[in-house]
């Protein structure tokens, strides 16, 4: 990842009153969300690093700490400490809840994942209402709308600040499409299944040489990739290393925009890709309207859970 230098954080941090903070949930400290620490304290745009969990992040944040890069981490843990943790944030990275089992689908952690999602964006909407705030929690088609109606309900809402972050589907699109690094693959939708819309005809560099039938393997192994892993542990986990990757990729976007320097990113909802600036979400690079109807159920499902009484 690379972007402007510490010192024009500096600046940035000057004109805004204010240090970058990025804040990183996880109602577990799952495998991935350790490495996704470790990228964020890596990142040069990263000043201050708070770090929340219920419990033991205070030792995750002193491990971290001890890297020499320029950002400052500090470990909260406990409901008590959450505003603390909070304050101040201009980037708040969700993983919160459970990670995907042998058999499970995205759907089958909502009712665990969602109502913390939904205490968490109430605490968003009073420490910190003008964040980015990048959703990972799954199933993200419906927590999403549940951070959105909370915010909502709190007036806080900024449609270009609240992302489902969807960037694992982009890296996996670009592995399987040219098992290179250098190529670009659009991937639009959702983040679950059939509402992953990996667009290869808009491919670049473009290959002539892909058949339907190539395209159709290539667009369901990008859709079925969370289950790919998940098997292939054996029960053991589900994807971490290149979920903290692409975590960290789209934090780093974030923080590349806020520091005046837009980047193009794909994330759930806007079926599209989005240039990323100071306000958020400041441009949305359209498609056309490619809604699915799997998605659109999701969509709906989150928003009745979050206006549930």
């Amino acid at each position: 990842m690379q972007g402007p230098s510490k010192t024009f954080v500096n600046l940035i941090a000057y004109h805004t009153t204010r240090t970058r903070r990025l804040h990183s949930q996880s109602a577990r400290w799952r495998s991935w969300v350790q490495p996704l620490a470790l990228l964020m304290k890596l990142d040069p745009l990263v000043s201050s690093l708070s770090l929340y969990d219920i419990a033991n992040t205070p030792g995750v944040a002193a491990d971290v700490s001890h890297i020499n890069s320029p950002a400052q981490v500090e470990g909260y843990a406990g409901e008590e400490q959450l505003g603390k943790a909070l304050e101040g944030s201009d980037v708040v990275i969700i993983p919160a809840g459970v990670p995907r089992k042998p058999g499970m689908t995205r759907d089958d952690l909502f009712n665990i994942n969602a109502g913390i999602v939904k205490s968490l964006c109430t605490a968003i909407a009073n420490y910190c209402p003008h964040a980015l705030v990048n959703m990972i929690s799954n199933p993200v088609n419906s927590t999403v709308p549940i951070a959105a109606e909370v915010f909502k309900k709190a007036g806080t809402y900024d449609e270009k600040k609240l992302f489902g972050v969807t960037t694992l589907d982009v890296v996996r699109a670009k592995t399987f499409y040219a098992a290179k690094a250098n190529v670009n693959v659009p991937v639009i939708g959702g983040h679950a299944g059939v509402t992953i819309l990996p667009l290869f005809s808009q491919a670049t560099p473009k290959s002539n040489n892909l058949s339907d039938e190539e395209i159709k393997a290539l667009t369901k192994r990008t859709q079925d990739g969370g289950t790919e892993v998940v098997e292939a542990k054996a029960g053991k986990g589900s994807a971490t290393l290149s979920m903290a990757y692409a975590g960290a990729v789209f934090a780093d976007a974030c923080l590349m925009g806020l520091n005046g320097v837009p980047d193009i990113v794909e994330c759930t909802f806007v079926q599209s890709s989005v240039r990323l600036g100071k306000n958020g979400a400041d441009e949305v690079l359209g498609l056309g309207p490619l809604l699915k109807p799997e998605l659109k159920a999701s969509i709906e499902k989150g928003i009745q859970f979050a206006n549930r009484s």
